[in-house]
């Protein structure tokens, strides 16, 4: 398939570069890389098995996209997300990515900076002993401190804990009643996840039998949908249910009763993104085209309230559509991707 890209800028914003991909786009991750120019892997939404993972390159000093077709690569069914290597060597002609979907894959991008190279398919990680199929995988994380490590979430309740380099099965947990949505690693052997049965809960694989409900929403019939583990401050998390405009800010160690609720979105939040290295700066984006950057209150900080009317945040930005996804660059931090319909947007910051 033919791939063009363009530069568009519709938007008043001069910090905001958009890319139109042939398809809609969902999954989307950034290069871990701290080269120049980064990399970005855009994974299709085709209500069908025939998918693509499209591989651009962006070029901070000219700010234009390219495309990379030679490293792009059919997928199966649309990606449900995509990562990057959590410690990609900078220079490095050689990439690994992985995907969630059916199965749990893992790519080899391998590119010579001319636009040439190509990627292939490395392993099929499939945790069903008795069959060809396994239950969808909604989400996956890739561990920062253990990058041999991906934990996986299914619609069938369970997390699975993948060594890839293995290619086994470290553990896999019964997590929830229901429908696990999201999974994320807070450090090596700690990850937390959210479900259908309304809860948030951590696990640790030194205690496998147990895990810990840090909250459980007053809505019991409405799902979390995804979790984002602060990685610069493991005491916060954020969370996000289904149908919402608000996002639950929690501090673990005051479980149970959110730090705060932001509620600045005017329609359901779909996607929440830490900052790399701010810790408490946090962005989401939803169906209202919106993409809002917040600071959460420190809650240790003598005389710290919220406003009875609620936290408004620091930077708005609006795109001419529902917003289905966000990513914010941990190598490259001044840079937020968001996608909507057939368009990548890089909005610096």
């Amino acid at each position: 398939m033919e791939h063009t890209s363009s530069i568009l800028n519709p938007n008043p914003n001069p910090n905001a570069y958009t890319l139109d991909s042939p398809h809609p786009v969902y999954a989307m991750a950034f290069s871990t890389s701290t080269s120049a120019p980064f990399r970005l892997a855009l994974g299709s939404f085709l209500e069908e098995y025939n998918n693509r993972v499209d591989i651009v390159t962006f070029d901070e000093e000219s700010t234009t996209f390219r495309a990379e077709p030679a490293l792009s690569f059919d997928h199966p069914y649309p990606a449900t997300k995509l990562m990057f290597h959590p410690r990609e060597i900078p220079g490095s002609t050689s990439s690994l990515i992985a995907s969630s979907g059916d199965f749990l894959r893992l790519w080899q991008v391998n590119h010579d900076g001319d636009g040439a190279g190509k990627s292939e398919l490395r392993s099929v990680l499939n945790n069903s002993k008795s069959s060809d199929f396994c239950a969808p995988l909604t989400s996956f994380d890739w561990n920062d401190a253990e990058p041999r490590r991906i934990g996986t979430s299914s619609i069938d309740t369970t997390c699975t804990v993948w060594d890839i380099e293995r290619g086994a099965v470290e553990t896999q947990l019964i997590a929830h009643d229901k429908e696990v949505y999201d999974i994320a690693w807070g450090e090596a052997g700690v990850f937390a996840s959210v479900s259908a049965d309304s809860s948030v809960r951590i696990f640790d694989l030194r205690d496998k039998e147990h895990s810990t409900i840090v909250y459980e929403s007053p809505r019991p019939d409405t799902p979390l949908l995804r979790l984002a583990w602060n990685k610069s401050n493991l005491r916060y998390m954020a969370a996000i249910q289904m149908d919402s405009n608000r996002i639950i800010i929690l501090d673990i160690r005051s479980p149970a009763v959110p730090v705060a609720e932001l509620q600045r979105h005017r329609a359901c939040v779909n996607a929440l993104a830490w900052a790399p290295q701010a810790p408490r700066h946090l962005c989401s984006a939803g169906d209202d085209g919106q993409a809002l950057i917040w600071e959460v209150p420190a809650a240790d900080t003598p005389g710290t309230m919220l406003p009875p009317e609620g936290l408004d945040p620091l930077l708005g930005y609006s795109a001419p559509a529902e917003i289905n996804q966000l990513q914010w660059s941990a190598a490259h931090p001044d840079w937020i991707g968001i996608a909507f319909a057939n368009k990548v947007q890089l909005l610096r910051v």
